[in-house]
């Protein structure tokens, strides 16, 4: 019998920790909505700068990655095909893949048997506007990183200014609460414009230095493009 009730017992607390365990997590999520609700209208341009930049970000991270990929067995193709006179085969094989080293080389075997100096041109120009390409939309996702932290600060000072003119109606008697939303406003779109800054800031970091590797590798079978044309006969 008294094994009985101390179970009960046991289950009851149980279920009234779990309880207030879900009342918590719930308080705590709505106290979040609440938080970025208090941002006031700052929020707004703070969070459309958040939602461009992750486009930008996968948008772009996806396009160069699939840029970055060559085939290994690609310029071994072109330089049999190219040796061998076979310029077509290598224009259709450059047509085929759909990278911005195959568009460079394409516009190379297109000009063999012209001056050498007008191939390496042609294929630095075609080089210039992939590169072009790979680097759109970056401009802006640098803007994002350096403006989303001022538009916070902004936010900081206008609810500032909200306290302060609050201060001046009170008087003597001063209240938390009237105070309470020019503060929410300070603290919470200085987080806000400061999260979003990080974030544009890590992903523009990380899509030059992935458009860095793909630049690398266009320059790098370029010159294996020209080294092949370069050799006797």
């Amino acid at each position: 019998m008294f094994n009985t009730l101390l179970q009960i017992e046991q289950s009851q607390t149980v279920a009234v920790s779990d309880s207030l365990q879900t009342t918590d997590q719930t308080h705590q999520a709505l106290s979040l909505i609440d938080l970025t609700l208090k941002g006031g209208v700052i929020m707004i341009p703070i969070g459309i700068l958040l939602v461009i930049a992750i486009y930008l970000i996968i948008e772009r991270y996806l396009t160069i990655k699939k840029s970055g990929k060559i085939d290994p067995y690609f310029m071994a193709n072109i330089r049999d095909m190219v040796t061998n006179g076979n310029v077509s085969g290598a224009q259709k094989l450059c047509e085929k893949t759909n990278t911005p080293v195959a568009r460079m080389l394409e516009k190379g075997v297109g000009r063999i048997g012209s001056n050498m100096k007008n191939i390496e041109v042609a294929i630095e120009n075609i080089g210039k506007l992939e590169v072009y390409k790979l680097e759109k939309g970056m401009p802006f996702l640098a803007t994002i990183a350096g403006a989303a932290p001022m538009i916070g600060f902004l936010g900081t000072v206008t609810g500032m200014i909200k306290t302060f003119y609050e201060l001046s109606k009170q008087g003597d008697t001063i209240t938390a609460g009237a105070l309470g939303g020019g503060i929410y406003e300070a603290m919470v779109t200085t987080v806000a414009g400061l999260v979003v800054g990080i974030i544009a800031y890590l992903g523009y970091n990380l899509i030059t230095a992935m458009i860095e590797r793909v630049v690398y590798k266009m320059e790098a079978n370029s010159v294996e493009f020209m080294d092949i044309l370069q050799q006797p006969a």
